[in-house]
């Protein structure tokens, strides 16, 4: 398909302002914050304030964490074009966003400023303080505006939809009269209820269905002894990841190459991030075991009060038992905690196992965000016009 729009570098010289540097700043009013993009390594000087910034943030988000975004920083490829939007208020760390200047917009070349997401990071929501959300927003805008570079536009990625901070953001656009757009959107699963777990399982399944699980589970028990683990602290956490790994490269993504294991960046990832989250108690680790030998196995990060299943693996040769279907069942127990809400599945769209089981909905998009002077603006709305023509629906990019 042929594109019918001014390019950026059609634009005039001042519509085309030059990349940003890492001192590039923006200023709001002295209460309001300043906003600078940063070179990601300068972070590891305020591990501190990072930490405080996730507990206090108006979106969990145990991806932009320390302990996950860091060794995601430094294992895998690209992360040099990486800068971090930092914003500072008041003398503190409020708000963070990753981004890259992106040359090409999935299959078309257009360049644009994108939040920096990777194949294994599952949400794209930034971390920022509560009660400073539309400052954050109105800094970031005004950052992009000032330094577009070659972007035609913001392209925000895997941001959760309906929250506080996605209304205000919806709210500071709205009174900037700024063009936004939802050119994707997803319902992913999750758990969020007031029921007990049995009483969720219940609910669920069909009396069909539950009656089948209560047989697998006695039919595998006959094979061994059966055992149920579960731990929230960082003992055994390198023996445990060695077991996951295995595990994962056994089945299906081994073969296919796809399994963390089979990348040495996708690797060193996966055991940073565990032993990172253990160590300062955000995971729950639960595994299925058959005489002391996994056959499923569970990764929840913590984001109290909310919680991502960040990736699971079960024993393909046990298939017929359906031990991952029966590891989820007792993950139900995550309804019963105190400091837990929701659970993010983190699984695509439509999975044919997950969906089945969690009954509720999360809001997933991609937002695309008009930004600079008023030729790129024009440029930009013909752009996403073409773009929702072919997809009014933004279910698929």
């Amino acid at each position: 398909m042929k594109w019918k729009f001014r390019t950026v570098a059609s634009l005039p010289k001042e519509e085309r302002t030059r990349p940003v540097s890492a001192t590039e700043t923006a200023y709001l009013r002295p209460d309001a914050g300043t906003l600078n993009c940063i070179d990601w390594r300068d972070l590891e000087r305020e591990i501190a304030a990072w930490e405080g910034l996730a507990r206090e943030a108006s979106e969990p988000n145990p991806f932009f964490e320390s302990w996950y975004l860091l060794p995601a920083l430094r294992h895998l490829p690209g992360s040099d074009q990486v800068g971090i939007l930092r914003f500072e208020r008041g003398g503190r760390l409020t708000g963070l966003l990753p981004v890259l200047r992106e040359k090409r917009y999935y299959r078309w070349p257009v360049p644009q400023i994108s939040s920096w997401l990777h194949a294994n990071c599952f949400c794209g929501a930034p971390l920022v303080a509560r009660g400073s959300e539309r400052e954050f927003w109105r800094a970031m805008l005004e950052w992009a505006d000032r330094s577009p570079g070659a972007a035609l536009f913001m392209h925000l990625r895997a941001m959760p939809l309906g929250t506080p901070l996605h209304r205000a953001l919806e709210d500071e656009l709205t009174q900037q009269n700024r063009l936004v757009e939802l050119v994707h959107l997803e319902h992913r699963a999750m758990l969020a209820s007031n029921l007990a777990p049995q009483a969720y399982l219940d609910a669920s399944l069909s009396t069909k269905k539950r009656k089948e699980l209560r047989r697998q589970a006695k039919r595998l028990a006959d094979e061994g002894e059966l055992a149920v683990i579960r731990q929230g602290d960082a003992e055994g956490i390198a023996a445990w990841c060695d077991a996951f790994l295995s595990l994962e490269t056994s089945g299906w993504k081994g073969k296919a190459g796809s399994a963390l294991a089979c990348d040495p960046a996708t690797q060193a990832l996966f055991r940073e991030s565990l032993e990172g989250a253990a160590s300062c108690a955000r995971l729950e680790r639960l595994t299925l075991t058959l005489d002391g030998r996994p056959l499923a196995m569970l990764a929840t990060f913590l984001a109290p009060p909310g919680a991502f299943s960040y990736k699971t693996a079960f024993d393909e040769a046990y298939a017929r038992f359906s031990p991952g279907v029966l590891l989820q069942r007792e993950n139900l127990e995550m309804l019963a905690r105190q400091d837990i809400d929701w659970t993010d599945s983190c699984a695509a769209a439509d999975h044919p196992m997950i969906d089945h089981f969690w009954r509720e909905r999360r809001p997933v998009g991609r937002l695309s965000i008009a930004i600079g002077g008023r030729l790129r603006r024009a440029a930009f709305r013909q752009f996403v016009r073409a773009e929702t023509a072919r997809n009014p629906s933004g279910t698929s990019s």
